[in-house]
């Protein structure tokens, strides 16, 4: 498939900008430059590996895809716009999260009733924790788009949901694909190791900026990230 090539340097692209992005000073111009890139190369590699996925007739891939690029999509407007100025954003990407999400939970039943019990080739626990986890973001969707979300919050929805997109990179990269790496290092938890980084540093960011006072001394740094917004806007 022409396409694969694409995926793959876009794969590649996204991994590297996104650990660039998660340990660079948050609000600095590294951060905002590899992250920039880190989105455009998640876009791209979510596109393209939704495209390839429908073509050879998948079901769940295409799904965990589109989950992907709401994730990063909805974690870029958590700092670029004002809720009230993306509603409609928001709100249209909500529905498509949540239709997705109860359409991998409908595969990962329809799986376990089958002879083989996978979908996709994968156990339908893959299908219920991503679902579930959709459907947790979607419950944050309707709570923001109800109440609103300021400081802090506002900074955590932004990262726990790279650091997730960031997660479905390495994790399909050094677990999904770990036939492609030499068989010196092709171990298991070694291969682990960066695929889970990600959901480490997304806990230990959620600690940070939620349960310290580290948003406080920092707020300053995330004005060129929101455009020059304070913390309360």
């Amino acid at each position: 498939m022409t396409l694969v090539p694409v995926h793959i340097v876009a794969g590649l692209i996204a991994i590297v900008a996104g650990f660039v992005a998660i340990f660079a000073r948050k609000g600095q111009k590294l951060h905002r430059k590899s992250g920039k890139v880190f989105v455009y190369a998640m876009l791209i590699m979510s596109a393209s590996a939704t495209v390839m996925a429908i073509m050879i007739s998948q079901k769940l891939n295409p799904a965990q895809a589109v989950l992907t690029i709401y994730f990063v999509s909805t974690g870029v407007l958590a700092v670029r716009r004002r809720p009230e100025d993306s509603r409609w954003i928001e709100m249209s990407a909500m529905i498509v999260a949540l239709v997705v999400a109860l359409y991998e939970i409908m595969l990962g039943f329809d799986a376990m009733s089958r002879p083989k019990g996978t979908v996709d080739g994968l156990s339908p626990v893959v299908a219920f924790v991503f679902g579930s986890i959709a459907l947790l973001a979607v419950m944050g969707d309707i709570r923001m788009l109800m109440r609103g979300i300021h400081g802090a919050r506002r900074i955590a929805r932004h990262l726990w949901r790279m650091c997730f997109g960031l997660f479905v990179a390495t994790g399909s990269f050094f677990l999904g694909q770990a036939e492609v790496f030499p068989k010196p290092v092709r171990i298991i938890p070694l291969l682990a190791v960066p695929a889970l980084l990600p959901l480490v540093m997304l806990l230990y960011w959620m600690v940070r900026v939620l349960y310290t006072k580290w948003y406080r001394r920092a707020k300053d740094s995330f004005n060129p990230i929101i455009g020059g917004l304070s913390a309360k806007s």
